[in-house]
C-alpha cells in the first residue's frame, strides 16, 4: 500500500487539527537539537578512537 499525496494531505491536516502548530513545531525543535546532540556524540566518539590509536601505536624514530 502506498500513500499518495491526497492522504499525506489528509494525514498532515489530521495531525495539525490535533497538536497545534505550536506543540508540532516544538516537536521539531526538540527532534532537532537531539539529531544535533547525537551527531556531536558520534563525531566525539570518532576523536577519541583516534587518540586513543595514536597513543597505543608505537612512533618510528
Amino acid at each position: 500500500m502506498r500513500l499518495g499525496p491526497t492522504e499525506l494531505i489528509i494525514i498532515l491536516i489530521i495531525v495539525l487539527l490535533l497538536f497545534g502548530v505550536g506543540r508540532i513545531s516544538k516537536i521539531a525543535g526538540e527532534l532537532g537539537s537531539g539529531i544535533r546532540a547525537f551527531r556531536a556524540g558520534l563525531k566525539g566518539d570518532e576523536e577519541e578512537d583516534g587518540a586513543a590509536r595514536a597513543e597505543s601505536e608505537p612512533e618510528d624514530e
